[in-house]
């Protein structure tokens, strides 16, 4: 019960700030993108912050749902919700085929994972599948354009992440991730399926990636292939859930809403400043705060999720 509420707590606080924000600041689509970033970065979290593996090219699940909504979209019936949950199925199937990825470590799979993203991209984007996926020139939904929908569809799919890391903390199957991530062989031999419950998280957080994806397309409208497999939406998230602390449950959003505000008081009007506040901001990070802003927290005692 003690765990509970606090978790309660912490999902009810982000529903109220993203509810409210939009009626206190009026640029929703910058409010839209930070929770895009906040989704993410909490799905990378439930990975890499439970199971120790760093997906560099987590940007594939995203463009995957955002392509299989928006080609829904266009070629069925289905309603729009419909089609960005079935975003998140399609990043699971892809998932499952790059299931024999988790046999890799460090590295291995953080480099073969991004090579796998970039196989999607090209696949997605190229020019002899243009009558399908519309290659290059990417696709156009705005028929179903509803920015006031696939915001509060966000702010969801957010909620689900952020619980799901609050499940991840306090429960048995969560201290499970954490004894494999420590040690896998004696965790095995303690009688926990390492392979399974690693398929499992690879695979929620990949139906996050999706279903943000899809959300992403649906306020977007009109995008390229570029916009949804940059892999600069896989540094964002890794670099907002390690500066807030990976396996916590509010750090990620927290990283997210800090970074992504700085992004865009100082990123667009003077991006040569902002690399060099970003990248000042890692080093500090990696000598200081190796677990995050929360863990900053924890030093002064208080209880942080």
């Amino acid at each position: 019960m003690r765990s509970i509420v606090p978790a309660a707590v912490t999902l009810a606080v982000i529903a109220v700030v993203f509810i409210l924000a939009p009626h206190l600041y009026g640029n929703r689509s910058l409010l839209f993108s930070m929770m895009t970033f906040a989704a993410l970065a909490q799905g990378l979290n439930l990975l890499y912050g439970f199971t120790g593996y760093l997906p560099f090219g987590y940007v594939g699940f995203f463009g995957t749902g955002a392509y299989t909504t928006s080609l829904l979209v266009l070629h069925s019936h289905l309603p729009v919700l419909v089609c960005v949950l079935a975003g998140g199925i399609a990043a699971i199937v892809v998932g499952v085929i790059l299931g024999p990825l988790l046999r890799l470590s460090g590295a291995y799979f953080s480099i073969a994972n991004l090579a796998a993203s970039q196989i999607l991209y090209n696949i997605f984007s190229n020019q002899d599948l243009a009558s399908v996926t519309g290659g290059p020139y990417g696709l156009k939904i705005d028929q179903v354009y509803n920015p006031t929908a696939s915001y509060y569809t966000m702010l969801v799919i957010l909620l689900l992440a952020t619980g799901l890391a609050a499940h991840f903390r306090f429960s048995r199957f969560g201290m499970a991730l954490r004894a494999m991530n420590q040690d896998p062989t004696s965790a095995s031999m303690a009688g926990i399926d390492v392979v399974r419950e690693r398929l499992i998280v690879w695979l929620i957080s990949a139906a996050i990636a999706g279903l943000a994806g899809g959300a992403y397309a649906w306020n977007l409208s009109v995008f390229y292939p570029d916009a949804v497999f940059t892999l600069q939406i896989s540094v964002f998230a890794i670099v907002f859930a390690l500066f807030g602390g990976v396996g916590t449950v509010i750090g990620p959003v927290i990283g997210a809403v800090v970074l992504y505000t700085l992004y865009n008081a100082v990123g667009i009007s003077a991006p040569q400043y902002f690399e060099f506040i970003y990248g000042l901001l890692i080093v500090v990070l990696v000598l200081f705060l190796p677990n995050g802003l929360m863990s900053l927290l924890a030093r002064r005692g208080i209880r942080v999720i």
